[in-house]
């Protein structure tokens, strides 16, 4: 009777890991989906309405302080008031936000619209993340989280697909009235998914506060190194999405397919990212972001050397295996480090701090191409890494010991 028992109870449990692994995949899967919309649709966004290469940046711009406020806000809320019920809110707020630029005939209906969309998104990641830490033993943590992670490549190559199909034929506006689909997902996650008993047994204790994350000199310091470290990995993925094919055709006289480029560059990144959650679970994680960190530096000037598209494609996906496998990773590492009560707060902000400040790097890629040269982008991009690789030595809890007993 007593193995019988642990047997249901078993079943159960891996039903319910089997859930939130759906829920989240589905979630972050469609929420990128849902972001790429607006790189496809930007073109033809600056067409209709005569906008200036400023006015169409701050749609990007107002995005990621959408973001970084929803991370805080909704990090602090599930924290305090529950992971799940907060999660659909996240996903119901993006979706809604998203499909409404359908009714968007104007910069400031698309700048609400966009502002909102980021508050929804920004909240979503750090709440995933916990419920999955939640879920799983710690062991498993980062290759759970990298199964995840891939998801989100594969919203965007879902988005390039819709984007080609829909746009053509009957415009941009039509393209985001796909984002109503997440919607669908926070009725299943309403029905199937409860509060982990982590959460529950932690009720009692004071929950969510941006303050506790800064509550002593170690912990805040590893707080702002890992900032530091998630600003460097938006900054590079933004870099190698958005301007290595333009540099690649300008300055090298290679003519490149951006849809090819990022379907090669994001099967790159999904290797990669099961590649990293391995030695991570295996290993630790300053050996993970160590050979990461390291091979992105290098490999960064292994760019330059392409003479032919096939080259090219090739070592842009060996680039994305090293430079967005990381990515992952930083909920898995950032749900390890924090306790029960601040978790989700801790990972909204790290993460949402790194989009904010990091989605500007395209702007300094832009000024050094017009005052300098591709090397000196290269350069540039290689030196965050550096400075990433040596912020992660000195977090004295990432050491693979010390990270496995937390």
């Amino acid at each position: 009777m007593k193995l019988a028992s642990n047997n249901a109870q078993s079943n159960h449990l891996d039903s319910y890991q089997t859930k939130v692994v759906a829920s989240t995949t589905a979630g972050f899967g469609l929420e990128n989906m849902d972001v790429m919309f607006l790189s496809f649709a930007l073109s033809s966004i600056i067409a209709e309405l005569n906008l200036s290469g400023a006015q169409a940046g701050l749609i990007s711009t107002i995005t990621n302080v959408g973001m970084l406020l929803g991370g805080i806000f909704f990090g602090i809320l599930a924290d305090r008031i529950g992971r799940i019920k907060t999660f659909t809110y996240t996903i119901f707020i993006f979706a809604i936000a998203t499909s409404a630029m359908f009714f968007a005939h104007n910069l400031t209906t698309i700048y609400i619209c966009r502002f909102l969309a980021g508050i929804g998104a920004g909240g979503e990641y750090g709440i995933g993340m916990t419920v999955l830490a939640e879920s799983f033993p710690k062991n498993k943590l980062g290759r759970i989280s990298s199964w995840v992670g891939m998801a989100g490549q594969g919203g965007a190559i879902v988005a390039t697909v819709l984007a080609a199909l829909i746009i053509p034929s009957f415009g941009w506006h039509a393209l985001f009235l796909f984002g109503i689909i997440p919607v669908l997902i926070t009725f299943f996650i309403r029905r199937h998914l409860k509060e982990s008993d982590t959460f529950i047994k932690s009720s009692k204790v004071k929950h969510g506060s941006v303050k506790e994350l800064f509550a002593t000199p170690k912990i805040g310091y590893q707080t702002v190194a890992l900032m530091i470290m998630a600003i460097v990995q938006i900054a590079g993925y933004f870099g190698l999405m958005n301007w290595l094919p333009t540099i690649m055709q300008k300055q090298l006289n290679l003519q490149v397919s951006s849809s090819i480029w990022m379907i090669a560059t994001i099967l790159g990144m999904c290797v990669g990212m099961l590649t990293f959650g391995w030695i991570l679970d295996n290993l630790g994680p300053r050996l993970a972001f160590g050979i990461f960190l390291v091979a992105s530096a290098v490999g960064v000037f292994v760019l330059t050397l392409p003479t032919n598209m096939i080259s090219l494609i090739i070592v842009g996906a060996v680039v994305g295996y090293f430079s967005n496998g990381m990515f992952a990773g930083y909920g898995a590492v950032v749900s390890r480090l924090y306790p029960t009560e601040i978790r989700a707060t801790a990972n909204n902000v790290i993460m949402n701090t790194g989009r904010c400040i990091g989605g500007f790097s395209s702007l300094a890629i832009g000024w050094i191409l017009d005052n300098y040269n591709v090397m000196a982008v290269m350069i540039f991009i290689s030196t965050l890494y550096v400075i990433s690789f040596v912020v992660m030595l000195t977090i004295t809890n990432l050491k693979a010991r010390n990270y496995h007993q937390a």
